[in-house]
């Protein structure tokens, strides 16, 4: 597994490397033993007190997950992360496998449709900038900020909720293995996941 270490303002030395890739190692070993890359980066929090580590794990073609973890110092700050991966890890084992050998195979599933994320700009910004909105867009929608690539996976309800929760992630759009439709799944305020799906006519 490649593992890519790196600092936002944070000294990444010699020794934290090596603590972060022999943990990473066992973590995977133990419960993953085909994740392909991990990008673990540190920075401090948003008072200056503490260390956040955030791990990205490409667990499989196409399926990824995260951790994140903090503490007084970097060493403690990935191993509270490590733990957070190691969990999930732990707790989706088997149908992360199933779920990877699925998508390795390339069987019984369609190919990933390719979608853009675009990023707008916030309501409160446009207003204060509505001129260049105008002259920006030439549309009745906000600026954009940022424009990503994604992709729509097809899958079951139950495979997307544990992508979202894999990837920490508020929404998840994913096509319905079922019916074909475009589904989504989100985390709800009071801690639930909602589904969406289209009203079947």
């Amino acid at each position: 597994m490649h593992i890519t270490v790196a600092g936002k303002q944070v000294e990444t030395g010699e020794a934290l490397q090596t603590h972060v890739r022999e943990g990473l190692g066992t973590i995977t070993r133990k419960y993953f033993d085909h994740a392909l890359e991990a990008n673990v980066t540190f920075r401090r929090d948003a008072k200056g007190h503490a260390f956040v580590c955030d791990i990205n794990l490409k667990a499989g073609r196409d399926l990824f997950m995260r951790g994140e973890g903090e503490g007084p110092d970097a060493h403690r700050a990935f191993e509270e992360a490590a733990e957070h991966v190691a969990k999930r890890l732990r707790r989706y084992r088997r149908r992360v496998n199933d779920h990877a050998r699925s998508l390795a195979s390339g069987r019984d599933r369609p190919r990933a449709e390719p979608a853009r994320q675009i990023v707008l700009r916030r309501p409160e910004d446009e207003e204060a900038d509505a001129a260049e909105h105008a002259v920006a867009n030439g549309a009745d929608h906000p600026a954009v900020v940022a424009e990503t690539q994604e992709t729509i996976e097809t899958l079951s309800v139950g495979e997307a909720v544990m992508r979202l929760d894999l990837l920490q992630a508020q929404v998840l759009v994913f096509r319905s293995a079922t019916s074909g439709a475009l589904n989504v799944v989100h985390r709800r305020p009071d801690g639930h996941v909602g589904w969406v799906e289209p009203a079947k006519g």
